[in-house]
């Protein structure tokens, strides 16, 4: 059993790396105020991307799930307090060239679920540890949203029982040097001090939003 299970997204589109699986592999393994920490990847692939986390829910047995992205354009860590019901790509395939527009993630299920870590406390203990980093309304309609929403509905559909949320990440250093468009990024280390405290805040802290 972990305590938490950390997602990343793997390389998708044009670029070449994805700070959210190395932030996630860096986690793996960590102790996070007490807790066991699980890294693992996740296809950008709309149809494989759920039943991954499945499997490694069914696997790790976590008390909470907590999933990164990349934001491309973002200066801070972003906290998503809901996944909707929706998934639109918006001329952006996943990685199997797939392309939807208005489509429904579940489709039974309700239009919007909030994220259940206490995004708040966690905004708050984060920007206390020096990381640059906001509350967003909701994860948008790719991938990223898929997987926040898809988590929390199988909590509400089946006898799973863990917490959920979802942090966009911004471009590393690197990948904003390598870009050469002047766009904000941060470091991986402190992407990662940034996690690492606001998970322990929602360890510690109540369910919500």
């Amino acid at each position: 059993m972990s305590d938490v299970l950390v997602t990343g997204y793997e390389p998708f589109g044009e670029f070449e790396t994805n700070p959210a699986i190395r932030l996630a592999e860096r986690l793996d393994g960590a102790e996070i105020g007490g807790a066991g920490v699980v890294g693992t990847e996740l296809p950008v692939v709309f149809d494989r991307a759920t039943p991954q986390l499945e499997a490694a829910v069914d696997e790790h047995d976590p008390d909470v799930v907590c999933a990164l992205g990349l934001a491309g354009g973002r200066a801070a860590l972003s906290l998503e307090r809901t996944g909707i019901n929706l998934r639109d790509t918006r001329g952006v395939p996943d990685n199997e060239e797939r392309e939807v527009v208005d489509e429904r993630v579940a489709e039974n299920g309700p239009d919007a679920y909030f994220s259940t870590l206490p995004c708040r406390q966690m905004k708050t203990a984060m920007r206390d540890g020096g990381v640059p980093t906001r509350l967003s309304t909701d994860a948008g309609t790719h991938c990223c949203n898929n997987v926040l929403y898809a988590a929390r509905h199988l909590v509400e559909t089946t006898d799973a029982d863990f917490r959920v949320g979802f942090v966009h990440v911004p471009f590393s250093h690197e990948q904003a040097a390598a870009r050469d468009e002047g766009e904000p990024s941060m470091a991986l280390e402190t992407m990662e001090r940034g996690l690492r405290v606001g998970l322990e805040a929602a360890l510690t802290g109540p369910s919500g939003h």
